[in-house]
């Protein structure tokens, strides 16, 4: 940190929040035990909204560059009780803020709450940076600034019905921002929900991948991320790396060390990956952005409607996943065919979704079941009855948020003359 003379050391162990979203968290459970080191893997805990963790400084950095399906890697600093406010000015005050930021840097306070007896957040908020600017101020005559943007120092408050926590953000700009996607569609999908998709389909780029209607790339392009082993933070800058604890010359090295690994690790996919979409400025959207991942030779992009497009040829005994977030009314419209015949017959009496499904599950039994290997789909919406409107019996259902919107990611077997399911082991995803 320029001009800043104290030392600091970070404890051994430290109590880590990663966050993700709702649904995510034992797809993230899982990530996390499978690249922290087997002394931290036992600590990882699954709560809502993400994974508690006792770890290390050196753990932060790793998540942060590793992790798929994290939206930030959040250190607690202090946890007690509060009944107003001022309890929680005074909670704010007992942290050493010199350890972390000086007055030249900038600061942002953000505040979640759950069942808060507190009436105002904006206030409480407010006090928090009360606390931060006055510690600072007392020591050295000057007050950080407020950025809200991009600060050096993003601060979390969490209070709960009885007790609070404060978190220094060590991500930044959230995790899903990877640093390659500049074009973007009507409804781009987050780069940590295609991430979970690929997840919780078991897609670890051991079978070929296509994605029919693939919008700005974010699935294909994920995809071919996974495929390569480059990890997703290689191409973007953390908010650890301006702040005081990060900054000693031995983390500075490990975290050099960690992104040349990372780098040198990086190889070319096993299998191929498909991606197309009916609109053609979508497309080229899709490849822009891939060619900024460094992905762009190893996704085959092409223009189409998704019932209308031929299944890809794989290669002989290689089995094959459609990945796919489908238009839906409170995404997108749907285009191509659909949308044609639903104009053709008044929109009053045919919606383009009600006729897309049943296209494309038609089109799928003639295109995706003579593949000896197999064909799975695995499709996010968030109609329940989307089994029924596409007359397929899904194998499975995973619980997904999108933004706002509660979804499914339905798996479909489009292997001819295959077992089904029975609607009772599917249906007891839900309950999971």
């Amino acid at each position: 940190m320029a001009g800043d003379n104290r030392a600091v050391s970070l404890p051994n162990k430290l109590s880590l929040f990663v966050s993700c979203a709702g649904g995510v968290e034992p797809l993230l459970e899982e990530e996390l035990k499978r690249f922290l080191p087997p002394g931290v893997r036992s600590k990882v805990e699954p709560l809502r909204g993400g994974c508690g963790l006792i770890g290390t400084a050196e753990d932060v950095l790793r998540i942060n560059l590793e992790s798929r399906l994290a939206q930030r890697v959040l250190v607690e600093l202090i946890e007690g009780p509060y009944r107003h406010e001022e309890d929680l000015y005074t909670l704010a005050r007992r942290v050493e803020w010199r350890d972390w930021i000086t007055s030249r840097e900038t600061i942002r306070v953000d505040t979640i709450a759950q069942r808060s007896p507190l009436k105002s957040l904006n206030f409480t908020t407010l006090r928090i940076k009360d606390a931060i600017c006055d510690q600072l101020r007392e020591h050295t005559g000057e007050r950080p600034s407020v950025d809200t943007h991009s600060p050096d120092l993003p601060v979390l408050l969490h209070v709960g019905p009885e007790r609070a926590a404060i978190y220094v953000d060590t991500s930044g700009e959230p995790l899903f921002k990877r640093g390659w996607r500049v074009d973007k569609g009507d409804a781009p999908l987050k780069e940590t929900l295609a991430a979970a998709m690929l997840a919780a389909a078991g897609w670890r780029g051991e079978s070929a991948l296509h994605d029919p209607c693939c919008g700005s790339g974010t699935i294909p392009i994920e995809a071919a991320l996974i495929a390569c082993d480059s990890a997703p933070g290689l191409l973007r800058r953390f908010a650890f790396e301006r702040q005081i604890p990060f900054s000693t010359p031995a983390l500075k090295a490990t975290w050099g060390e960690m992104a040349q690994a990372a780098r040198a690790r990086v190889h070319a996919p096993k299998v191929p990956i498909y991606a197309s979409d009916v609109a053609f400025r979508m497309v080229d959207f899709a490849r822009r952005n891939a060619e900024r991942a460094g992905v762009a030779q190893y996704i085959q992009f092409n223009g189409g409607d998704a019932l209308e497009r031929p299944a890809p040829v794989l290669p002989e005994g290689m089995p094959g996943s459609i990945v796919m977030n489908p238009p839906y009314g409170e995404r997108i419209e749907v285009r191509g065919k659909a949308a044609m015949s639903r104009d053709a017959q008044g929109s009053e009496e045919l919606d383009a979704g009600d006729d897309f499904f049943p296209r494309l599950a038609a089109h799928w039994k003639r295109q995706y079941t003579e593949n000896p290997a197999g064909w799975t789909a695995w499709m996010l919406s968030p109609d329940m009855k989307l089994p029924s409107k596409m007359r397929l019996k899904e194998a499975r259902r995973v619980p997904m948020w999108n933004g706002p919107i509660e979804c499914r990611l339905f798996r479909f077997d489009l292997i001819k003359g295959s077992a089904r399911k029975p609607a009772a082991d599917a249906q007891a995803d839900d309950a999971r």
